[in-house]
């Protein structure tokens, strides 16, 4: 079980709905609101750009579901449906 040091990042945005970056459909982008994943994993995402704030688009998921690219930044990142099932986005606006 995570500390609640380890739990969550959370970005200091106004309250929306938050819906998991894994529940995004194909095409449609999102805001990261925060990640709630082990310290190590949250780290390494957020090296890679990852922030919460950022607006992330999500490209295509691979045959079965499992990775998902997401465009960040002006590149192309992919993770784990696991991953992203503990990242919590809102809309974007």
């Amino acid at each position: 079980m995570l500390s609640l040091a380890e739990s969550a990042v959370t970005a200091p945005l106004i309250a929306l709905e938050a819906t998991p970056l894994a529940a995004v459909a194909d095409g449609n982008s999102a805001i990261v609101r925060r990640l709630v994943l082990p310290r190590a994993t949250a780290r390494r995402l957020f090296e890679m750009g990852l922030l919460p704030g950022t607006r992330v688009r999500v490209v295509r998921r691979a045959p079965l579901g499992d990775p998902i690219e997401l465009r960040l930044r002006n590149y192309s990142l992919s993770i784990r449906r696991e991953e992203a099932a503990l990242i919590e986005v809102e809309p974007a606006v």
